[in-house]
Formats: C-alpha cells, structure tokens, sequence
C-alpha cells in the first residue's frame, strides 16, 4: 500500500514564451524616458530674456542738503506764545501769525479746559492726515531720530489747531489787553522749527553738514513760554531755493558736469522737476553739485535733507544684463568690396578654383554686423582667413585676415542665436543701459540670450565635436571638391 500511494514529482523548466512582451516594452520605455530626462537636466538650456526699457536709477539716488532765503523771527516781547497761522502755509505781509499772552491768563484758562474736546473742521483733519501720510512715506528706520520730529510737529499742529478754535474765547475773556496779536512783517513761508542751517551757503558747506546723525533739529511748540528775542518762527521769503549733492563717483560727476540742466525726481513724492546744475568748490577742495528750483519750494519747505534722482539722457535706454553681453571677432573689409544684391542682401566676390584647378569668381552673401569710416565687420564663419576678395567693377583684390572685435548680444527673436552690436551707455555691476534703435543694434521687446557666456562655451564644444567627426572620416578615406 505505502508503495502505491507513492508519487514521483518531476520538475520541468519554465517555459520562456511565458516572458511578457508588454512588460518588457514598457520597462524599456520607462528607462529611456528616466535617461531623457537625465540628459534633459544635465545640459545648459537657453534661457531668454526681453529687452525692455530702463534706466539704472539706484546708482542715481542722493541724500541732498536743501538750501533757501530763511530769516528767524524772534519775538519782541516775553509771554507765552500761541501759533495761529499754519506751519507750510502762505502768509502775506500783516497776516495773523500768531498771539503772545504776556499774563498768563489764557494758559490758566487752557489747563481748565483741558478735559473739554475741541472739534476739528474738514480742513483740520485734511491738514494732520498730510502731515501724517508725509511722515509715512518718507520715514526710513536707519534714521529712526526724525520720528522725535514729527512727534514735536504733530504736536504743535495740534495745539495750534486747536488754539485757533479758541481765539473766538479771547474777547469773552476780556484779555485783549495783554494778549498781543503777531502779523507777518513780509510775506513768505511760515515755519515753526530751527535747526542752524539758515544761513548755509555754498560758500560754507563741507561733508560734515551731510552727517545726518549730528544733525538737530528744534521744534518750536506751541503753548511755551519764551523770553524777548528767542525765536518764534521762520519765514521763507523766496520760491526760488536749491538743493546741494556731493558726487563721489568721477564718471557720474563728469556725466552730471556736462549737463547746463535736468530732471530731478524727489523720492518723498515722486515729483520731478526741473533743475539748473551748477558746481563749486569749498575752502577745504571739496566739489559739489547745486541743483537750483523755481517752483515747488512751498513743498519742501519743512525738509532739510531730501533723498533725489537725478535723471539724465544717458542713462536711459534698453536695459540688460551683464551676463547676456559678449565681446565676439569679425573678421573687417573695405566697404568698397561689400556689393548691394536686387534682394536688399550684401555680397563680395571671392576667388575660386574649380575641380580642374581653373580660376573663377563666386559670390558670397555675407551679413554685415557693423561698419565704421572704412570697413564692414562680416561673421568668421562665411569667410575664411586667407579668401582673396575681388572689388566688383576692379582688378583690385583684398586677403582676408584683418580681425575686429564687437561687443554685443546674442538675438533670439526667431529661435536661433544672431549676433547684434550693442553702444553701452551706462552701466553697474548688474545691469546696462544700451542705446535704442541703432542701425545693427537691438529694439525694445526683443529678445536675447541671458547668459551668452555659457552658449559661447556650448556652441564651442559642439563645433569641436563636428571637427572631431569630421577628422575621423577623413582618416578613413579621401574627400573631393564638388
């Protein structure tokens, strides 16, 4: 029985047809997808760029010293000082400015009603909502001081404006007598601050009044008490006024120098307005830049220093960056060699030896990337050092091998890299600014090659590699000149 119910088992092998086909297709598939995409990675892509216009204005910014006809006001009598006039406001000659209280009283009266609120007109808020959204705009945290400074402004507006709804209070105090009303002896500018640059002058500047962090300002607050001849307020009696800069950098300088005017845009506002240059030089040799106004006085009036562009012709253009600018040969030809064909192309006429060693003339069609007083600059890659060149209508010939160098971009607007010549204008460690609409140069919107430094290298290493080929066939056989 245990022999019969024994079993022999035999193993066959697998059979092969069972591989799947599909499997293995795909496997295949996917492993040469993963390579793609590994070459795809590993090779140095051409990144475009478009050409738009600019300007390098951060290279133009400076911190200027603002300089007008001022004159202090002091006061004539003690007493405790009330400001009515607006601080930036207009005052012709005999305007109310402002009232001394020589008694006291009206403080008095002041402290009792301190608790009571005063309202503000439509004209009022407008007035502190500027003061406000000026402050905001131009507050750079570096120079963190200047919020003491509004602060004390703040304040005195607001006295003063609240002060002005009280002078209907005056009479019903009965204190006409000792209060003493201020009209304006001039017109002009009313300013409540001093800061000991009223009387600076191109004559008497130096670096050190550009330190900003030795610079003092004094508010003159409303509700003070102050002594005869302490002053009271500043006017401004002229819209005519002016702003000084010192330009370190020579070429800037120079730049600024060969201008009688220009633009300046005031960064606080964004207002741009026009400007007379002029320079001087102090008793300590230093040189500086006075760029003077006729108009917009009025807005400035509280500022002492004012960060400016100055905006000049040359450094506005096409703006690029240093990266896609490349320097490139070209091989120079007299003009006189360079023909017009019927089709707007250009030609030369070269020597050439058929297959039987017999002379003859072919014509060439080259692409001219620049020209000066005599030659034409044609790409190296159409001619060949050593092609003699015929002059059309002439017996003359000229040998090529006379070399010229260009610096521009590589073009990109058809999907192939073509050389244009670039005038640089203007530049910065980032960024240049290239003339517009040049003859062989670039236009606005187009577009070009980002890093053309790296495709010099690619397009180098791929003509290496064709040469190697083509060295290679040779070694195994002979070439002929069809």
């Amino acid at each position: 029985m245990a022999g019969q119910n024994s079993r022999k088992i035999t193993k066959y092998p697998k059979n092969i047809n069972n591989i799947n086909i599909g499997v293995v297709f795909f496997v295949a598939v996917a492993i040469y997808i993963i390579i793609s995409v590994f070459i795809y990675l590993g090779k140095d892509r051409v990144i475009p760029y478009q050409v738009m216009d600019g300007s390098l204005s951060a290279n133009n910014i400076y911190e200027a010293i603002a300089i007008r006809s001022e004159k202090i006001v002091q006061a004539d009598r003690a007493g405790y000082v009330y400001y009515i006039a607006s601080e930036g406001s207009r005052a012709a000659a005999g305007d109310f400015v402002y009232t001394i209280d020589e008694s006291g009283k009206l403080i008095e009266y002041l402290k009792s009603q301190g608790s009571e609120e005063v309202a503000l007109n439509d004209e009022s808020m407008s007035e502190l909502r500027s003061q406000i959204m000026s402050f905001t705009s131009s507050f750079d945290e570096k120079n963190f001081y200047t919020a003491y400074d509004f602060k004390n402004s703040l304040d005195g507006t607001v006295q003063k404006l609240s002060n002005s709804s009280l002078l209907s209070d005056i009479e019903s105090l009965n204190l006409n007598n000792s209060i003493a009303r201020i009209n304006a002896q001039e017109p002009g500018i009313v300013i409540y601050s001093t800061d000991g640059y009223e009387n600076l002058s191109p004559e008497n500047i130096t670096l050190e009044n550009f330190d900003q962090s030795k610079y003092e300002k004094k508010q003159l607050i409303n509700n003070t008490l102050v002594k005869k001849g302490d002053p009271v307020y500043k006017i401004c009696d002229s819209e005519d006024w002016s702003i000084i800069i010192n330009v370190k950098d020579e070429e800037q300088a120079k730049e600024l120098e060969s201008h009688q005017y220009v633009d300046v845009k005031f960064i606080k506002n964004q207002d741009v307005s026009s400007a007379k240059v002029s320079t001087f030089t102090n008793g300590n040799g230093d040189k500086f830049f006075m760029l003077s106004f006729t108009n917009s006085m009025i807005t400035f009036c509280k500022d002492r220093f004012l960060s400016v562009e100055i905006l000049t012709e040359s450094n506005n253009g096409l703006k690029i960056p240093n990266s896609a600018i490349v320097e490139k040969s070209f091989y120079t030809i007299p003009q006189d060699f360079v023909s017009d064909n019927n089709d707007s192309t250009k030609s030369v006429l070269r020597d050439k030896y058929d297959e039987q060693g017999n002379k003859t003339v072919e014509s060439v069609n080259i692409s001219i990337y620049n020209e000066d007083d005599s030659d034409c600059y044609i790409d190296t890659d159409v001619l060949r050092a050593g092609d003699v060149l015929i002059k059309p209508d002439s017996t003359a010939t000229f040998t090529v091998g006379k070399t010229g160098t260009l610096k521009g971009v590589y073009n990109y607007n058809k999907g192939y890299a073509d050389f244009k010549q670039i005038e640089v204008l203007y530049d910065n460690e980032e960024y240049s600014i290239v003339k517009s609409k040049t003859r062989y140069g670039l236009r606005v919107y187009d577009y070009i090659i980002l890093d053309a430094e790296s495709y010099d290298k690619n397009l180098s290493q791929n003509i290496d590699d064709s040469q190697a080929t083509i060295d290679e066939s040779a070694d195994g056989g002979s070439t002929t000149d069809s």
